[in-house]
């Protein structure tokens, strides 16, 4: 069936980005197709598993039994000391993402995808995939997931790379790029507008640490989202925000519950908009 291509923006959000698979589901229903997709840490691997051809209940499948086994971990289990390079090994987050992304080229992919990362150095904001520089698929997710304290820095294409989300976890800069289509950006990032969630098991310094970034991170999206309604040139737009708590990035086990939120929170907001195929 035939319907109104749009391009469709992921954030990055840890285990909120289930949200993401909701969205999909609900884009399909509404008579939306996705001829991109601009991406930022989780929110890649979930576009990059859309993009290869998994359908989205399959993909929550898979990211349900990926989560404990190498998504996330308890943190207080691997802090190893202030000199430790990181409080997650790579490799099994690494093994996750290869478990929910069949592709291993972005010329597999059956969608467009730009993912999102950031030079560590020089803070430049990095593209790949579409758009952007070649470099293997689960590399760049790999390197878009990399944020500082959880993930040492990934090495691509000889620079030191880390979390896109630190230059956009709703990835607007990234996507004025490349898109021409309307757009439909799906936010589980943080934000002012976050309740607070049960309290996470994890030492006060990485709490801090989390406390910070996301402040950050919630700042410039509301920056961006600025820039965007204010410049009469880009794309139509619809800010779609579901349901999302602080404290919640590495809750795994509540992943179908947060697709449940996505497809909710896109449907409604879609429908009131008028933003379905005509």
């Amino acid at each position: 069936m035939s319907g109104r291509k749009v391009a469709v923006v992921l954030s990055g959000g840890g285990a909120k980005t289930a949200a993401h698979l909701g969205a999909a589901r609900a884009l399909r229903e509404l008579g939306l197709v996705p001829a991109r997709y601009v991406a930022t840490s989780m929110g890649a691997v979930i576009a990059a598993g859309l993009a290869s051809g998994v359908p989205p209940d399959e993909l929550l499948v898979r990211l349900a039994r990926a989560g404990r086994s190498g998504l996330v971990r308890k943190v207080t289990a691997v802090v190893a000391g202030l000199y430790a390079r990181s409080l997650f090994r790579p490799d099994p987050f690494r093994s996750a993402v290869e478990a929910l992304v069949p592709a291993r080229r972005f010329a597999d992919l059956g969608v467009a995808l730009t993912v999102s990362v950031v030079d560590l150095d020089s803070g430049e904001l990095l593209l790949f995939g579409a758009g952007g520089s070649e470099a293997p698929l689960i590399d760049v997710l790999c390197a878009s997931c990399a944020l500082p304290l959880y993930f040492p820095a990934a090495p691509l294409l000889g620079r030191r790379c880390g979390d896109g989300g630190l230059r956009g976890v709703l990835p607007l800069e990234a996507a004025a790029r490349v898109v021409a289509e309307p757009v439909v950006a799906v936010d589980v990032g943080p934000g002012f507008d976050t309740p607070a969630g049960p309290a996470a098991a994890m030492p006060p310094v990485v709490r801090a640490h989390d406390e910070a970034v996301g402040t950050l991170m919630a700042a410039h999206t509301a920056a961006q989202l600025a820039v965007w309604r204010a410049e009469p040139s880009r794309p139509p737009l619809a800010y779609v925000r579901p349901r999302v708590e602080r404290n919640a990035t590495f809750q795994v086990d509540r992943v179908r519950r947060y697709a449940e939120d996505g497809y909710e929170a896109t449907r409604a907001h879609l429908t009131a908009m008028s933003f379905g195929a005509n």
